[in-house]
C-alpha cells in the first residue's frame, strides 16, 4: 500500500520514493505526494525523475481494489523498474489551482443549504449541484463567498468513527456518494473554529486558509431538473 503523504501535507511538492510494481496500469511507489482522483478531485500530474530522465506523469488514480495508486505514464516506454528510487514533483500550479477550488466549494456548501447531488473539480472552473427547487442569485451568493474568503477562516482535518458519523448524520452532504467506512476513521475537513463555517467529511487537498483563494465568484446557474441546480465557479472578479 502507498503512503499517501498528501493527506498529512498537501503543500508537498516534492518528495522521494521508491518504485514497488509496474504494470500496464501505471507505476506505484511506496509514498507519494501524488492525490489520486476521488471526490470530485482530478488525480495529480507531474513527473517522476531518475537520474537525468524525466517521466511525465499523466494522471494519478486508483486501482480497482480502491486503496493501490497507480502513476499513469504519459508514455508506457519509461523504463522503470521494481527497487529503482525516484523523485517526484508535483504540477504544483494545478494541484493548487484545485485545492483552492476545493475549498471554495466547501464555503459553496456553508452558504446553500441543500444537499449535494454531484459536483467536479478543476483548475480554472468547478460545478456543485444542489437538490433545490429554485434558484438563487449569483451576486448574492458569490458576495457571500467573497466574504467568507476575505474573513481568512483556517482549514483543519481531524478524524471520527463510523459511529461518530452515524450520530451525526447531517455532516453528510452528499445524496449520491457516501464516505467510505470499516477503516476505522473517517476524516473530516473543516473550516472555521471548531468547523464553525463547515465540517464535512472529504478525502481531498486543501488550502491552509480561505483568503488563498483569491477571487472567486458563481459564472453561472443552470437548471437540470426539478430539483436540481447546478452552479458553476470560477477564479476570478465576477464580470461587470
Amino acid at each position: 500500500m502507498t503512503t499517501t503523504l498528501f493527506r498529512d501535507d498537501a503543500y508537498l511538492k516534492v518528495t522521494s520514493a521508491s518504485v514497488l510494481d509496474v504494470n500496464d496500469t501505471g507505476i506505484v511507489l511506496n509514498q507519494t505526494n501524488f492525490y489520486a482522483a476521488g471526490g470530485g478531485q482530478p488525480g495529480d500530474k507531474g513527473t517522476i525523475k531518475i537520474g537525468a530522465d524525466e517521466i511525465e506523469i499523466a494522471d494519478t488514480v486508483y486501482g480497482t481494489d480502491k486503496t493501490t495508486i497507480y502513476h499513469v505514464p504519459a508514455n508506457a516506454d519509461h523504463g522503470l523498474k521494481v527497487g529503482d528510487d525516484v523523485t517526484l514533483e508535483l504540477d504544483w500550479d494545478t494541484r493548487f489551482n484545485h485545492m483552492r477550488m476545493h475549498t471554495a466549494l466547501h464555503l459553496l456548501c456553508s452558504i446553500i443549504p441543500f444537499q449535494v447531488t454531484g459536483g467536479s473539480i478543476g483548475a480554472l472552473e468547478s460545478r456543485l449541484d444542489f437538490d433545490m427547487p429554485e434558484t438563487v442569485d449569483k451576486g448574492a451568493v458569490t458576495e457571500a463567498l467573497m466574504a467568507l474568503v476575505n474573513a481568512d477562516h483556517s482549514t483543519f482535518t481531524r478524524f471520527i468513527t463510523d459511529d461518530e458519523l452515524d450520530l451525526n448524520p447531517d455532516l453528510v452532504r452528499t445524496l449520491s456518494v457516501q464516505p467510505p467506512r470499516g477503516s476505522g476513521q473517517i476524516r473530516l475537513v473543516g473550516i472555521g473554529d471548531n468547523g464553525a463555517v463547515d465540517l464535512q467529511p472529504c478525502g481531498g487537498t486543501h488550502i491552509k486558509s480561505t483568503s488563498e483563494i483569491g477571487a472567486i465568484h458563481i459564472g453561472k446557474i443552470e437548471k437540470k431538473g426539478k430539483m436540481n441546480r447546478r452552479l458553476r465557479v470560477r477564479f476570478g472578479a465576477m464580470p461587470t
